[in-house]
């Protein structure tokens, strides 16, 4: 894992878009197209922006979502489908295809086939992830699974998962909050050729040190990057705070 810690926020997702722009222009270079893989947040506006201004062939390239709530209104911002429609996909013109997640919670299980279905003819090049303040990975809550090669499964979200969700502003209580996701697995983000993690701000310093420092488990889904063929992960000066020497607090 390569770790690069930033100033700020503005200079992460500009070098966190750079690196991944150049990672899609090769797939797109060697295969004629890239499979990418976003995930969504407030974590992921600077990237999201700085990706709008590369000069990428977005015609070329296959759009998937990393995770979405189940019974979520398509229209509210909370949505991945909303927000990667606000903050990206309204800006780059036409994509080769897009593939968002139906939140339908009466079609979970042919949703869930489906994605399936297609994401084993679309293998990874390049994953946009974030990671969660209680460790997760796109909606894989501790204890995640590690073992199911399914693409995407059927999760219930943590109630640390679903209060973050409150306290960066989509939900203005708990009770909003869905409580079961469709997410990409943790073993299908692996198969990604590149992982880049955009990861700001002081909240997320624990759950940071947890991912470079604690042993790779269940209980920190998000320590398996380190078993990524490769992975980028960027920080800034807050949510890298405790990197150095390991200085977590009880």
């Amino acid at each position: 894992m390569k770790v690069t810690i930033c100033d700020e926020r503005r200079q992460l997702g500009r070098e966190a878009a750079s690196e991944g722009a150049y990672w899609i222009k090769e797939a797109i270079k060697n295969n004629g197209e890239a499979n990418v893989v976003f995930v969504t947040g407030k974590s992921q506006v600077m990237t999201l922006f700085y990706l709008t201004l590369e000069d990428i062939s977005w015609d070329k390239v296959n759009v998937f979502h990393l995770d979405e709530f189940v019974s979520i209104p398509k229209d509210s911002l909370a949505s991945s489908y909303s927000f990667l429609n606000e903050y990206f996909l309204s800006k780059i013109g036409k994509v080769k295809s897009y593939t968002p997640i139906d939140s339908d919670e009466a079609k979970v299980e042919e949703t869930i086939k489906a994605l399936n279905d297609t994401m084993r003819e679309h293998p990874l090049d390049v994953a946009f992830i974030c990671i969660g303040e209680n460790g997760h990975l796109a909606f894989n809550d501790p204890p995640a699974d590690f073992d199911t090669k399914d693409p995407y499964i059927l999760v219930e979200l943590e109630k640390r998962s679903r209060k973050q969700q409150v306290s960066e502003g989509w939900f203005s209580n708990l009770d909003e909050v869905p409580v079961k996701a469709i997410t990409m697995s943790i073993s299908q983000i692996l198969t990604s050729k590149h992982i880049i993690v955009s990861c700001p701000d002081q909240r997320k310093a624990k759950a940071v040190a947890a991912c470079l420092f604690e042993d790779i488990s269940p209980l920190t889904p998000s320590s398996v990057l380190r078993n990524a063929a490769s992975c980028s992960l960027y920080l800034d000066r807050l949510s890298s705070c405790l990197v150095y020497g390991d200085r977590r607090t009880n």
